[in-house]
């Protein structure tokens, strides 16, 4: 028995902290993912090897298939997996009941430190692993907005919200004539989005602010000048900076470039959304950030 199941990365361009309290958020899934390999095995036990996306394993691991528990206690990554194994187990019973034991592969076709779902693609595929549901399984095991797991399920942009705190998503168009003046830069670190989400929850956000960041949302997906885009998208970034009471991006790193620069996901890390072309990019470069992605590059 041989199975192999894929997830995609994502990026939110909108919504960012807001999108846990019922703003409508605009995400993209990336070409980039995870694949999860699943072969069973003659050994006891689940035997977990992860490989980056040069082929080297970054964590190997074996966990008792009854307990579906870690002797490492040390690792954080080993309880996490532990964790999500535990709760994929309490959705579905029958999960890993059988009597072999199973070799795990999962595989990143982007390096860990670019914050397009490491964990998310897991979840995703470990839920297609086990048949349950990846927005119940990211629930109890993780938590978040779930975005990233309407993302990593589908090939085409999302508009996604929370009602009632159940998800609802649906395919977006981006009618956008100018993606070859949007570039991914990435900021040379990862940031952790449970801090970043820490944060945002000892603020106060009312109802007319969350409503202002789904009209951004709404419009951008009618949006055909650059210059309306980039309007646009700095007013969410004024909006966000004044909600969490940090700096924007460009005032922080970048204030003497011309063009709009906004923050996708946590602020602080990871990668942000440029406009400006080519020659523009060697503004970053310069600056140390060589990780540019063209916008046709990173989305499908």
């Amino acid at each position: 028995m041989e199975k192999t199941f894929y997830s995609n990365g994502k990026l939110l361009l909108t919504g960012e902290y807001v999108v846990l309290d019922g703003a409508t958020a605009l995400a993209i899934p990336t070409k980039y993912r995870q694949s999860l390999e699943v072969s069973a095995s003659e050994k006891e036990g689940i035997h977990w090897k992860s490989f980056d996306e040069k082929g080297a394993i970054w964590f190997e691991e074996i966990f008792s298939q009854k307990s579906l528990k870690t002797s490492n206690l040390e690792n954080t990554f080993s309880k996490t997996l532990s964790k999500i194994l535990c709760e994929a187990k309490k959705l579905n019973p029958s999960f890993l009941s059988e009597d072999k034991g199973f070799s795990i592969s999962t595989k990143l076709d982007f390096p860990r430190d670019w914050g397009l779902g490491t964990s998310s693609t897991l979840i995703n595929n470990i839920a297609q692993w086990a048949n349950v549901d990846a927005f119940e399984l990211l629930k109890t095991s993780f938590g978040g907005s779930g975005y990233d797991i309407a993302a990593a399920k589908n090939d085409f942009p999302i508009s996604y919200k929370l009602k009632d705190g159940k998800p609802e998503f649906k395919k977006a168009h981006l009618p956008w004539d100018f993606t070859d003046q949007l570039f991914f830069v990435h900021l040379n670190q990862k940031q952790d989005s449970k801090e970043g989400i820490s944060r945002y929850r000892n603020t106060s956000v009312d109802r007319k602010t969350i409503q202002r960041i789904s009209d951004i949302s709404n419009k951008l997906l009618a949006c055909r000048a650059l210059s309306d885009f980039e309007t646009l998208m700095e007013a969410h970034e004024a909006i966000i900076s004044e909600i969490i009471k940090l700096p924007t991006i460009k005032k922080q790193l970048f204030s003497d470039y011309p063009n709009t620069i906004k923050s996708l996901g946590a602020w602080g890390g990871d990668f942000v959304l440029v406009t400006g072309n080519e020659m523009d990019m060697d503004y970053f470069r310069k600056k140390g950030f060589d990780t540019v992605v063209p916008f046709g590059e990173m989305i499908f």
